[in-house]
Formats: structure tokens, C-alpha cells, sequence
């Protein structure tokens, strides 16, 4: 007899997952019965957001849907902040959860893990949250599920299983996938964008997340057009060290000033949201004189209204352009609009961001095609306003949109599993990574090499700030850190100390980088908004 249970995660291996995330509990014993045979990697998190931010870092590397197995109630709550930040940034990720049994739901009879409505407490993050209440339910609750991921704007989606039906027999029932196609962009629309665009006398593109898989098509469409390309922060390292390229925040005024200046605006991948475009919370927009959108939500585009709004996914509609772009004859001054953009936005972040920077020079030049996931923290924000990375997908935090802490941690686990020949870094604050310390404990276990880097300025410093900024007496901003060297022998991890000085930080990549499993750096960074 096969179990519903085993059937879901049969039909999970059948779509090409090969990794799960997720804590066994007495609401999912049903699906672990088919995972131990499935083929399927299972990893243990110490937490359930940690399982979901697992499943978003390894998304974001890998292409393909992170999984998370949680349980019912506090399982399936722990998990929504992980969701709402894969939600964000538009990662796709499928949480399947337990429930409590079919004839209780909804009843309030007190059993264990029980909630009101799980499902419409899913239903604030998730796409789409399905019930699969029998055997004829499974197959298409799946396809739903996975509908975003193939053909639309992805983001999380929720199956649950009440704890009755997982075990119930899925007799001879066929499981299959149904894969919906993805639509091509409109043609007469292409046709439209690429007149606008052949005829522009200074194009710019702006680039999202959505073009992290299609560097090489916004490389040659730049090219053809001569248009500088603004990169927001996870479309870093589509153009690294292009002379086109500008990998600073169109929120910067030399960037807007580009933006404002140019003729025709190309925004491929991106829902021009304020962590990009309005970071200092002006309350602007950068101005666009004539914008061309592509977007795989109609939804999204109907917020940015556009000339030509065009449906459909970054890579199709790129090459969809790029056969109808005629190469500019002569030089039309983008390379030089791109580098005084770059020069004017390097000079506007100021000293200490501009030192910051030259820290996370030093850590792309020491460690080449490295995977940077991030936290909040000062070394990431001067990264989001301006750094260029060296690998398309290869920066990412969770400074922007939801904006969730003790995300870099688990997500570079998530990261790491996903490619696992590939150097992945670690960036957090002492502040953020106390919400996910424990999960070093995973890396350990999985014998990942992540180089987890602590900036350790003793505190929330961007807090502090913003409240002397306004006037307020800065009170909660001084958790004290653990010693981080101890954290680092309790999980038996090489550990280096530094200053944020180049030298000894490049010193201790190095040698972090010579190990096979993970090792811990500490930079003891001055706390400048306590004075100290």
C-alpha cells in the first residue's frame, strides 16, 4: 500500500526536487515514510525559519524551488517570515505543512498545534495555500501549487495535509505533473519596444532580479543600444566590470540623474519598488521619460504604468528584443554616461560606505565567483548602494524588500547545498545573526565550506542612528554579542579575528578559504553610533 503521504513526495521527485528542508514532527511522520526511500536529500535546520530561508537561498541559487517540511501551527507560523521574504523578492518556494485531523479543523476542540484557520493564516504570504483532503486532491493541489513557478511571478506556495489523510491509502491512482507552458511575449509589442528603442538618442536600462538567469542577453542588447545598465541589488553581476555596467542603487541622485536624462527607459525584471528606487524614503521616484516594462505579472505592470508594458519572462523577452535591435554605428556616449554615473554615485556614498566597499572588493578579489548572501548590516548596505560583483545571481541579502533578519546564515546554507562546488560568504551583523546563530550547527552537519563573516559592531548600529537622527533617546540597540570565538570552537569551527582593515581581512579569507568545512570570521568593527 502506497500512503498519500508517500505518493505527495514520490510526485515532489518526479518534479525534479532533490532537497528538502524540514524538522520531523508528529503532524509530518506520514511524509518522512516516503522521503527515506525517495531519493531525496534531507536537511535538518534547528528552526523552521531557517528551513524557509534554507529553501529561499538554495532557490535563488539553483533556479529551482526550495521545499520546506514543517508542522502544523508553530511549525507553519515560524515559517512565514521565510515566506514573506521569498514573497518580496519573488523566490519560489513550497512549504508543505501537517494539520490536525479532517473532521477537527476549525472547531476549536484543543488538540495539539491547533490554529484557528492554518490555512487562511497562509493564505497572507502564500500565492497560492492548498488542502489536499484525499487521494484524487494530490495531483492537482501539486500542479497548483507549482503553477507560479512555470508560469507566472513566483513566491511561496502552501500545501497542507491533515494528519488522517497523509496516512490514508492512495490505492492505484496515477500521479502525474502538469507543467503549464510559459507564454511568449507579445510580438507586436516587441515590435513596438524595439522601434522605441532604435530610435533613442540616450536609452538606459534598468535591470532586476528577474534578469539574474539572462546576463548574457542584457549584455548584448546593452551593447546594441550602447545604454548604460542600472542594476538593482539582485540583478548584481549580470554586467561586472562592463564598461556599460552601474551597479549603484537608482536611488542614488547621480543614478536618477542618469535615469532622468535618458530618453527611453528599458526596466526589465524589476517592480520598481522603494528598497531600490527609493532607499532614503524621499517619497520619489527616480523621473522616466518614456518607460518600457517587462515583467511576468500583469499585475505588477499595471502599477508603473509604461508606453509598452510587455508580459512575459526576462530571457524570452530579451532575445525577443535583441533580434530586432539594430547595432548603433557610431558611439552614442553610453560608456561614458555609465562611468560618470559610476564616479558620481562611488563619491555620493560617502567615506565609510566607500571603505566598506573596498572590504567587500577585497573579499570578491580573494575569493573569485563567490556566492554572497547577506543580512542588514553596514558591510551589505554600502553593497546595496554600490558594489560589482563577479557572478550574475551571486549577491543577494535581505536588506531590501521584506527585509528580514537572521536571513544570511541560513541562507547561504540553502545557498551552498544548491551549488555545491561553488565558494559561498556569509555576511552578517552580530545583531542579525543572534536570530540564527544555531544554524551553523547545520553547516557543520552537512559539511558545508560557507565562510561566515560577523561584522561585530556590538549592536544595531543602523538603529541607533536612525533614532539620534530624529531625536530620540537610543534605547534596545546594545544586545550584547556572544563571544564569537566560543561560538566557534562550540561548533567546531576554525575561527579568525581582524579589524575591518583590507589586510587582515583578506589575510583571514584566505586562509578560511583552505578549509573544507565552515569556518567563522569575526571583524571587531567600532560601534560609531555608541562612540566606540
Amino acid at each position: 500500500m502506497t500512503s498519500i503521504g508517500e505518493a505527495l513526495v514520490a510526485q515532489l521527485a518526479q518534479r525534479g526536487v532533490d532537497t528538502v528542508f524540514g524538522i520531523p514532527g508528529v503532524h509530518t511522520v506520514e511524509l518522512y515514510r516516503g522521503l527515506a526511500a525517495s531519493g531525496i536529500r534531507h536537511v535538518t535546520p534547528r528552526h523552521e525559519q531557517g528551513a524557509g530561508f534554507m529553501a529561499d537561498g538554495y532557490a535563488r541559487v539553483s533556479g529551482k524551488p526550495g521545499i520546506a517540511f514543517v508542522i502544523t501551527g508553530p511549525g507553519l507560523a515560524n515559517t512565514l517570515t521565510a515566506m514573506g521574504q521569498s514573497r518580496a523578492d519573488s523566490i519560489p518556494m513550497l512549504v508543505v505543512s501537517g494539520v490536525n485531523k479532517l473532521a477537527s479543523l476549525g472547531k476549536g476542540l484543543g488538540h495539539l498545534h491547533e490554529l484557528p484557520d492554518q490555512q487562511a493564516m497562509a493564505r497572507t504570504v502564500a500565492l497560492v495555500s492548498e488542502r489536499i483532503e484525499g487521494a484524487d486532491d494530490l495531483a492537482p493541489a501539486l500542479s497548483r501549487a507549482f503553477a507560479p513557478f512555470q508560469s507566472g511571478r513566483p513566491g511561496p506556495t502552501h500545501i497542507e495535509i491533515p494528519l488522517d489523510v497523509a496516512g490514508a491509502d492512495m490505492a492505484t491512482r496515477t500521479i502525474t505533473a502538469s507543467v503549464p507552458a510559459i507564454a511568449a511575449p507579445d510580438d507586436d509589442l516587441i515590435i513596438r519596444a524595439a522601434a522605441l528603442l532604435n530610435n533613442a538618442k540616450a536609452p538606459v536600462v534598468l535591470a532586476g532580479g528577474g534578469t539574474r538567469h539572462a546576463a548574457q542577453k542584457v549584455r548584448e542588447l546593452a551593447e546594441k543600444l550602447d545604454a548604460p545598465v542600472v542594476q538593482t541589488v539582485n540583478a548584481r553581476g549580470i554586467l561586472y566590470d562592463h564598461p556599460l555596467g552601474v551597479p549603484a542603487s537608482p536611488s542614488l541622485n547621480a543614478v536618477r540623474d542618469l535615469i532622468k536624462a535618458s530618453d527611453v527607459v528599458l526596466a526589465v525584471g524589476t517592480e520598481l519598488g522603494p528598497t531600490d528606487y527609493d532607499m532614503y524614503a524621499t517619497g520619489t521616484m527616480p523621473v522616466m521619460q518614456t518607460l518600457i516594462r517587462v515583467d511576468l505579472c500583469p499585475d505588477q505592470l499595471a502599477r508603473h504604468p509604461a508606453e509598452v508594458a510587455i508580459v512575459g519572462e526576462a530571457s524570452a523577452a530579451l532575445t525577443a528584443l535583441n533580434k530586432r535591435l539594430e547595432p548603433r554605428t557610431n558611439d552614442t556616449g553610453g560608456a561614458t554616461r555609465a562611468a560618470e554615473t559610476r564616479s558620481g554615485a562611488f563619491e555620493e556614498i560617502g567615506t565609510e560606505m566607500r571603505a566598506l566597499n573596498e572590504m567587500l572588493n577585497t573579499l570578491r578579489d580573494t575569493v573569485p565567483e563567490a556566492v554572497i548572501v547577506g543580512d542588514s548590516t553596514y558591510p551589505v548596505y554600502a553593497g546595496n548602494l554600490y558594489y560589482d560583483h563577479d557572478r550574475p545571481g551571486g549577491w543577494f541579502n535581505a536588506a531590501t524588500g521584506f527585509g528580514a533578519l537572521g536571513y544570511s546564515i541560513p541562507a547561504s546554507i540553502g545557498a551552498a547545498l544548491a551549488a555545491p562546488d561553488t565558494p559561498v560568504i556569509c555576511i552578517a551583523g552580530d545583531g542579525g545573526a543572534q536570530f540564527s546563530l544555531p544554524e551553523m550547527m547545520c553547516a557543520v552537519d552537512e559539511k558545508l565550506p560557507i565562510i561566515f563573516v560577523i561584522w561585530n559592531n556590538h549592536g544595531y548600529q543602523e538603529i541607533a542612528t536612525s533614532m539620534q537622527a530624529v531625536g530620540v533617546t537610543v534605547v534596545g540597540c546594545d544586545p550584547t554579542p556572544p563571544d564569537f570565538a566560543g561560538v566557534a570552537q562550540s561548533c567546531g569551527m576554525p575561527f579568525w579575528r581582524c579589524g575591518p582593515d583590507t589586510d587582515g581581512f583578506a589575510s583571514a579569507l584566505k586562509a578560511a578559504s583552505r578549509e573544507a568545512g565552515p569556518t567563522l570570521i569575526e571583524i571587531r568593527a567600532p560601534n560609531l553610533s555608541h562612540g566606540n
